[in-house]
């Protein structure tokens, strides 16, 4: 397998796929070796079929789940072995569920939990730009532009740059850490050996969230994703274009971010009813007059 797997490392990098991406491709691959205690060269389509009707109906995973695995192993096939094994499993489409929003009060609160000022700050920074979890890792002090007011977000989902929001209450609390901590390259980097002064790993910053969340009595909003959703949501309650929301969330599809119009009930909760509409006097004058005249 370790032959196949630096062939498949290699077909990815040259695909130019993500980190999340070649992670995602190369357990897929390694959860099918392990099914059936073979290398993958010698299974036969027939034996992939039945391992993701498996995963589908005796494991009961997600449709988005059983879709990641199913293109992770025809990248492969396709890309690796050469083989071009055809595989007729068509994943259900996965169902589009709204995205939990916190109060801004339950936000405050999570933010305000750690004792420790790195962790505060991380959770602040996600929220009061609108970040990724990865993008939150890989900040470095020289992305903070206070001349600006602007976050540059470089290397977020698809490779691509961005600039986001710069709190002022953020920045404050940036300089004192800055003269606490001292970070060099990362902003938000280990404290503990061996990997000091590397990058946090998204599973460090994800007990920061649960932790503070948890500690704070929030029941809802399980994930750090939702600092991200509680974002957009809220900036299109305080009335701001959703297209300027876009860019911020660095999303390419406008449709993605019309999402949040959906979420946000105090926006929904403006729009009045067409029954609310009806101006009943004027139609009440209009039956009154239309009727016919009965002459005895």
């Amino acid at each position: 397998m370790s032959n196949l797997r630096e062939k498949m490392i290699r077909a990815m990098e040259l695909k130019n796929l993500s980190n999340h991406s070649q992670k995602a491709y190369l357990a897929a691959v390694t959860g099918l070796a392990r099914h059936y205690r073979k290398s993958p060269e010698k299974i036969t389509k027939v034996m992939i079929e039945n391992y993701l009707l498996y995963l589908k109906n005796e494991k009961g995973n997600a449709p988005n789940s059983c879709a990641c695995v199913l293109t992770g192993l025809r990248f492969f096939y396709n890309n690796v072995t050469g083989q071009h094994t055809r595989i007729d499993y068509r994943a259900r489409k996965k169902v589009r569920k709204l995205p939990c929003v916190l109060t801004q009060q339950d936000i405050w609160k999570i933010i305000c939990t750690p004792k420790n000022i790195k962790h505060r700050l991380m959770l602040m920074t996600t929220y009061s730009a609108g970040l990724r979890a990865s993008e939150v890792i890989a900040l470095k002090p020289k992305h903070i532009e206070s001349n600006k007011m602007l976050i540059k977000v470089q290397g977020g989902k698809g490779g691509k740059d961005r600039y986001s929001l710069l709190s002022i209450k953020l920045l404050k609390e940036l300089r004192g850490y800055y003269k606490t901590c001292r970070p060099k390259t990362y902003l938000f980097a280990s404290s503990y050996k061996p990997k000091k002064g590397q990058p946090l790993s998204y599973e460090s910053l994800r007990c920061v969230y649960e932790n503070a969340r948890k500690k704070a009595g929030v029941k809802n909003g399980a994930g750090i994703h939702t600092l991200r959703h509680s974002f957009a949501t809220h900036l299109l309650e305080a009335g701001y274009d959703i297209r300027k929301i876009q860019v911020l969330m660095g999303h390419t599809r406008l449709s993605t971010t019309m999402i949040y119009l959906h979420v946000s009930r105090e926006t929904l909760s403006k729009i009045p009813s067409p029954l609310d509409l009806i101006d009943t006097k004027h139609a009440k004058k209009e039956d009154s007059t239309d009727g016919p005249n009965h002459s005895r």
